[in-house]
């Protein structure tokens, strides 16, 4: 499957704000976009007004880029939360913040989502006590996400338990930061997404 390879921090800048994909770094003074907050690109710094479509464009992409997906598997998704039971751009979110590499990440199991990526990719988790490696899967009501044992020695780990697994996660999860597990206890809400997100501009984009 492809993936985006370029630089992070000129996601941030063309999106217009801090999409955090970089972890320890965006909280400093290296932060490109804290340099140079305006999109990439000879023109960057010319004021663009953007048309109603560009509005709709631009929040998608943003949204994409937050999470990590392309574009075929955010129109899945996409199609996945017209059928569910509620307002499409609510179901969207939701299904996105389940994904499990999202999960790692709200966790404090990873400084980025990103890294959160790689990590499960790389088979350092266990969903249910079986292990996982795909970090499009989705959790759900009851699944149990832990870093497996033989891992939990690495260098890597043990810095990301002492710096990351102590900072908040949302509601609708709980964890057991001393042992890197982590528990659904709920499926996420609009509310528990703390991103500026304009959900209703998608919604608006793919039902044209």
């Amino acid at each position: 499957m492809s993936k985006y390879i370029g630089p992070d921090c000129r996601l941030c800048r063309r999106e217009g704000m801090k999409l955090f994909l970089k972890g320890d770094r965006c909280y400093t003074e290296k932060c490109a976009f804290a340099k140079r907050p305006y999109p990439p690109g000879q023109h960057g710094q010319e004021r663009k007004k953007l048309s109603e479509y560009g509005m709709q464009l631009r929040e998608k992409q943003k949204v994409k880029r937050i999470y990590g997906v392309l574009e075929t598997q955010f129109r899945r998704y996409f199609e996945m939360a017209e059928k569910m039971k509620g307002i499409a751009g609510e179901n969207l979110l939701s299904l996105l913040e389940r994904r499990l590499d999202n999960v790692v990440y709200r966790l404090g199991f990873a400084s980025s989502r990103g890294e959160a990526r790689v990590l499960v990719s790389h088979a350092h988790f266990k969903v249910n006590g079986k292990t996982v490696n795909i970090p499009s899967y989705l959790v759900d009501v009851g699944d149990v996400i832990e870093v497996k044992e033989k891992s939990k020695s690495k260098p890597r780990f043990i810095e990301i338990k002492e710096k990351y697994a102590k900072r908040p996660s949302p509601k609708w999860l709980e964890k057991d930061v001393e042992n890197l597990v982590g528990k659904v206890i709920a499926l996420p809400t609009r509310e528990d997404i703390d991103m500026p997100i304009k959900e209703h501009l998608i919604v608006e984009l793919y039902s044209k």
